[in-house]
Order: structure tokens, then C-alpha cells, then sequence
């Protein structure tokens, strides 16, 4: 099956790729800018962007399905050339916010395009990526081996990011996924100050957990920038998912033991779904580094 993977550098776009290549599908992973070596040798490399969807015709040429990353300003025009192209199944990297109705306006707009177009679809829609800790938490644990954090005792289901490239493709090469929206988390709820815990263990170190007022971490992660900086008025409770202005204190009495049980990649892949610390185990080096 010719098969092409948009954000293909991505956590799981990445995974995605690689996967496909050991199954033996022709692969084409579309980027910005081709680097030498950025992807297997029997990865058919395309430039483009999703952003110009004028840039997409000839990768899409040839391709049977697609792995498509959230860009909701040219989705519907992104899914009109991949049905002209004769694309017959999209799976959509989504999010697990779609699925509790906090996001209306970012991946549900990219949803309803794949759905209107009348191809197969399904959407992959994962909760807390547990690689957001790296992009968190690394610079300060290589520089210091500290966390700072407000809310030790906040708690939620990272979830691996090679759980969620498992169940993508298995609905990018398998029958049996057409019309599902997969939700999918970790399997353990686990408190921030575990979560440091966890990755002390699979790095062999202490790492300490130093408690600040919600206003320093959002100094800390604006010195930070990268992701950190991007998202520091939204992980920390300044502004809600939409993007208005909230309480910090009401993420601190939010409650996630109250949902019950939630949704993983076993109901997909019938594989046990991975642990936050396998993925600590998996990405140990990178907090050394």
C-alpha cells in the first residue's frame, strides 16, 4: 500500500513512518525541507506543507492513504486533493479534547472535513502526550536535575507516543477502523510528582521536585520557550483550552479520579498499553543529555 505520512517528523508522525517501512509499505513522508538522513532509505521523501495545500499534488499522486496532521485552516482543501488524488482512507491525528468537548475550533474543524469527503476515515485522538515532560521538564532536569512545578499532587494518563502510532497504523493498513475515533490515554493515573519520580529511576539520578506558585512557572517556562513557552498560560490554568482567561486554583481542585476508567490503545491493538515508565526507560538518555 502506498501510504503518505504528513508530520512525518513529528513524535508520532516519526513512529509512523517506521513502522510502515518494516511492514514493507511504500512509504512517502512529506516535509517542509528533505534532510539527508532524516528518514529511512526506502522512505520516498516529499517536500511540502500543509499550510500551502498548492504544494501537496505531487505527494499525493499515487497514495492510497493518508496520515494526516492537524492543520484546520486548509484541512478542507488538504482532503479535496487527497480525494482528487484518488486517496481512499485518511487517519487523522486528533485529540482526546475533541472527545470531551474542549476542542471545537482546532482538530474537530479538521475531523468534519475527513468526514464530509466521504472516504474512509478514523481518528486517532490521544489525551496528554507523555513527551510533553521532555519538552517541559528536560532543559531544567539536564541543567540542574530539578522540576518546578505548582501542583506536585495534579494527576492525569500520559499516554506514549508509540501507542498512539500503534493504533494509526494498524487503522492506516488494517480493515475494521473505518467510521471509529480511537480516544487514547495511558494506563495509570499518576501524579506530576511520580511522573519526576519515574524518570529519576530510569536515569539512575535524584531529581528534585520544587514547589512554585503557578505565576513562577510561567516565568520559568517563558524563559524557557520552545513548546514551554507556547503553552505556559494554558498548563498552567491562566487560560482554558479555547484560549479565555481562568483560574489557576481550578485546575488544582479538578478531580480525575472522578472520569473512571479511561480509554488506551489495548481496546485497539490488544496489546497492553505502555507505561509512563517504560516511556521514562525509552527517553532516559535525553534527560541526560
Amino acid at each position: 500500500m502506498t501510504i503518505l505520512v504528513t508530520g512525518a517528523t513529528g513524535n508520532v508522525g516519526r513512529n509512523v513512518v517506521r513502522q510502515l517501512v518494516a511492514m514493507g509499505h511504500d512509504v512517502r513522508a512529506l516535509t517542509r525541507k528533505a534532510r539527508p538522513g532524516a528518514f529511512p532509505d526506502q522512505v520516498r521523501v516529499r517536500e511540502g506543507d500543509l499550510t500551502r495545500p498548492q504544494t501537496l499534488p505531487d505527494a499525493l499522486e499515487g497514495v492510497e492513504a493518508l496520515f494526516l496532521f492537524p492543520v484546520p485552516a486548509a484541512a478542507e482543501e488538504v482532503v479535496g486533493l487527497a480525494k482528487k488524488a484518488g486517496v481512499r482512507r485518511i487517519v487523522v491525528l486528533s485529540s482526546g479534547a475533541v472527545t470531551t468537548g474542549f476542542d471545537t475550533d482546532f482538530h474537530l474543524p479538521v475531523e468534519r472535513a475527513v468526514e464530509a469527503s466521504g472516504l474512509e476515515w478514523t481518528h486517532v485522538r490521544p489525551g496528554e502526550f507523555a513527551m510533553n515532560k521532555l519538552e517541559l521538564w528536560g532543559p531544567p532536569i539536564r541543567a540542574e536535575r530539578v522540576v518546578r512545578d505548582p501542583l506536585p499532587d495534579a494527576a492525569w494518563f500520559p499516554v506514549h507516543e508509540q501507542d498512539i502510532a500503534d493504533v494509526a497504523v494498524l487503522a492506516l493498513t488494517e480493515e475494521g477502523h473505518a467510521g471509529q475515533a480511537y480516544t487514547l490515554n495511558g494506563p495509570e493515573l499518576l501524579s506530576r510528582r511520580r511522573q519526576v519520580e519515574l524518570i529519576a529511576e530510569a536515569m539512575g539520578e535524584e531529581i528534585r521536585f520544587e514547589v512554585v506558585s503557578p505565576q513562577e512557572a510561567r516565568e520559568i517556562y517563558l524563559a524557557q520557550g520552545g513548546f514551554a513557552a507556547d503553552n505556559a498560560d494554558f498548563l498552567l490554568g491562566f487560560e482554558t483550552y479555547g484560549g479565555d482567561e481562568s483560574d489557576p486554583s481550578e485546575a488544582a481542585a479538578f478531580d480525575p479520579t472522578a472520569l473512571g476508567p479511561m480509554p488506551t490503545a489495548e481496546e485497539v491493538t490488544g496489546r497492553p498499553a505502555r507505561t509512563f515508565a517504560q516511556w521514562a526507560r525509552d527517553h532516559a538518555d535525553e534527560f541526560r543529555a
